[in-house]
């Protein structure tokens, strides 16, 4: 990726912040070793969210939230796959992807994690609150 890319990035994620922090149908998130920036979302409950993502770090990380009133715990295993709501896996380093998914119906606040192995004992996650669509 280049730094024009990661400069505009990082403008926008800059503008969404000032903006008063409302629910929001496109997301930017920038992944370093170990976190998100930023590590809070709020999306509207049932609507098509995209989402930008930029792996800044050293390794591959992902974006994975988990459904309602689930946690990773410390580490991400087999048995959190049925816990699972969408993610984004295996954004190599210095790369980019964009993708959509449909917000949970229910609002609530969902963990972010990366499932990468360590990376959540690390500090590596979030939190997606879902709101009612106005």
């Amino acid at each position: 990726m280049n730094k024009k890319r990661f400069v505009l990035v990082l403008l926008v994620m800059m503008f969404l912040a000032s903006c008063g922090g409302g629910p929001s149908t496109t997301l930017e998130v920038v992944m370093t070793d170990f976190q998100f920036t930023p590590n809070n979302y709020t999306v509207p409950a049932g609507e098509e969210i995209t989402i930008n993502i930029v792996n800044n770090g050293a390794v591959v990380h992902n974006f994975v939230i988990m459904k309602l009133g689930t946690s990773a715990g410390d580490t991400f295993d087999a048995e959190d796959e049925p816990n699972v709501y969408w993610q984004e896996t295996d954004i190599p380093p210095n790369g980019d992807t964009t993708s959509t998914f449909t917000a949970p119906a229910e609002p609530g606040e969902y963990q972010v994690v990366c499932r990468t192995a360590g990376h959540i004992a690390s500090g590596m996650i979030g939190k997606l609150t879902v709101v009612t669509a106005e």
